[in-house]
């Protein structure tokens, strides 16, 4: 096992989703300071209610998940984790209601049609992962072991996806503990 950084006084401090309302004010502050780029986007409607109502679907999804085992759902407090979930909408992704709140954010900047709020989602998506995401992962780990080792290495942190059920043939860059490596799928004769 590879040695932990130290923690950094933000670890698991701030509530996800009030990093998640923070970045919105901040993607609409950016609009609001330079509207000359607000851009025409046709059905710009539909697409926020799609975007929006999935990363939604994706945060009750997994907070139903949490309930239905019983464990907590507060995010500053894995501590008092008492399963890891794996079922449901967990099968997809480690984190689906991250997922769910970064679809959201992906729909307020269509929302406010301005290209540079788009900055702020690589932001959003450094900030969970640093300050959120590894922290509870290592003390997951640490409080499940070998059990939580296994569904790490089988289930992504953010989405799981397998080009092979969707193409015969691809070439694919997968990524893997923070290593891009090219993989050739051929079909099964």
């Amino acid at each position: 096992m590879t040695p932990h950084p130290p923690a950094h006084p933000l670890e698991l401090k701030v509530p996800p989703l009030l990093v998640a309302f923070a970045t919105a004010g901040m993607m609409w502050w950016l609009a609001e300071l330079l509207p000359s780029l607000v851009m025409t986007i046709p059905w710009r409607g539909g697409f926020v209610v799609t975007v929006c109502g999935i990363g939604i679907l994706c945060v009750l999804a997994g907070a139903y998940e949490f309930r239905r085992v019983k464990t907590t759902i507060n995010p500053t407090k894995p501590t008092t984790t008492s399963t890891i979930v794996t079922a449901g909408i967990y099968h997809r992704s480690r984190n689906p209601m991250y997922v769910g709140m970064l679809m959201v954010l992906v729909g307020w900047a269509i929302a406010l049609a301005h290209p540079l709020s788009l900055l702020f989602l690589p932001l959003f998506v450094t900030y969970i992962n640093r300050f959120q995401i590894i922290p509870e992962e290592r003390v997951l780990a640490g409080r499940f072991g070998t059990e939580y080792e296994r569904y790490r290495e089988s289930v992504r942190r953010w989405l799981r996806y397998h080009p092979r059920r969707h193409t015969k043939s691809a070439l694919h860059l997968s990524c893997f503990r923070g290593k891009v490596a090219p993989t050739l799928t051929l079909p099964n004769p």
